[in-house]
């Protein structure tokens, strides 16, 4: 296998969404909230459903992974319930492995509701459910031995059950990247993530904001300094200024496609993260992998939803 992926198995439910909405319900545009599952069936009721699929943002990456024809493999936590049961037949008819034997949980399946505002910017509010209760007993070792990477979403990264998941997938792995996801999951987590991407992490995922959060930097060049000195490869997507990697001393930019329709930002962090994976792991340079990353994230942001038909 290629590439094991392991996060939250979330099941979205995309709404469309005006910027009121998002103020008379005290949310912050473009950021992830955790609520309960009341407060999420209280937000839902109001709202029409454009569609159910199933998500979490390290599945995005592998589901894209997948359409572009590489062994992939994922590991998150249902319950034996209607949305468990619809989360793993989404992932099996994108031909991805699933190594995970859904239960009965006494907490349902997790959902994440999508909100997207008329400037195509998406907003998620996410009741976690089982998902967020992922344990050490959950981790098959020998599918995260037999993959060449083992891709971690920083949404997973609470402290209890979730972090020894995390831990032991780790110690078993051959290469980690990580998504740092979020930002406020970068303030919630400040020193658990600097550790990973200090001394954990072959490869880290993040956009400019999050990165900056977590490295206390205030520009671009502050980033490239870290990542010289940490010698890992930092990947950072920079919106429409493109997108740069940091490999040792170099760094290599791509410049963000013109043009677009944008009709939906979700999943655009994950494709790109699929895209320069699967350059990656099919023998490419950085600067093709930048280059597929971009190539995927502006396919997405042109349709509505985290998945490429």
């Amino acid at each position: 296998m290629k590439i094991l992926g392991i996060g939250n198995a979330i099941v979205d439910v995309l709404c469309k969404v005006d910027d009121d909405f998002l103020k008379n319900n005290s949310l912050t545009k473009s950021t992830m909230k955790l609520v309960d599952e009341n407060e999420f069936k209280s937000l839902l009721k109001n709202l029409k459903i454009e569609e159910t699929v199933s998500g979490g943002s390290v599945a995005n990456s592998i589901v894209g992974l997948s359409q572009l024809g590489d062994d992939v493999g994922f590991i998150g936590k249902i319950s034996d319930d209607i949305l468990g049961s619809k989360y793993e037949d989404g992932l099996k008819k994108e031909r991805v492995k699933y190594f995970y034997s859904k239960k009965k949980e006494s907490t349902p399946t997790g959902t994440c509701l999508i909100l997207i505002t008329p400037d195509s910017e998406r907003t998620m509010v996410t009741f976690l459910g089982t998902a967020g209760k992922i344990n050490e007993n959950d981790i098959d070792i020998n599918a995260v031995k037999k993959s060449e990477i083992l891709f971690l979403e920083g949404y997973l990264w609470d402290e209890g059950e979730p972090k020894k998941a995390f831990e032991k997938a780790i110690k078993f792995s051959n290469k980690v990247a990580m998504s740092l996801s979020d930002l406020f999951c970068v303030q919630r987590h400040k020193n658990n993530f600097l550790e990973l991407v200090k001394n954990k992490l072959d490869i880290t995922f993040a956009n400019e904001k999050e990165i900056i959060s977590l490295i206390d930097g205030k520009k671009v060049e502050d980033i490239i300094e870290f990542s010289k000195e940490i010698k890992k490869l930092i990947v950072v997507t920079r919106g429409e200024k493109g997108a740069l990697a940091v490999n040792g001393d170099e760094v290599i930019e791509c410049p963000a496609k013109k043009n677009l329709k944008i009709v939906d930002l979700t999943g655009a962090g994950d494709l790109f993260a699929g895209g320069f994976l699967h350059s990656l792991i099919n023998g490419k340079n950085i600067k093709e992998c930048l280059f597929k990353g971009t190539e995927m994230s502006s396919q997405i942001i042109q349709v509505i939803g985290a998945r490429l038909k």
